[in-house]
């Protein structure tokens, strides 16, 4: 995983990045409700940590982890 350095402090690089709700597995739609986007956390890997109904929130959780998120667009 990427690592990065801030002020002394090292933590993990992961990405955010928009999701349509039509190109998740049928399960997943059906949690959505009316949502027609979600936001994915990712690791430098690719394999994704979370998914959240929001971009505030995906950075948010980020943070709370010890993460540096950043957005993939």
């Amino acid at each position: 995983m990427d690592k990065f350095e801030l002020n002394g402090v090292a933590g993990k690089l992961v990405y955010v990045k928009p999701v349509d709700v039509s190109d998740l597995p049928r399960e997943v739609r059906d949690q959505a409700g009316d949502l027609t986007k979600l936001f994915a956390v990712h690791d430098a890997d690719g394999a994704q940590l979370a998914l959240v109904a929001d971009r505030g929130m995906a950075f948010e959780l980020a943070r709370q982890n010890d993460m540096q998120p950043v957005t993939l667009h």
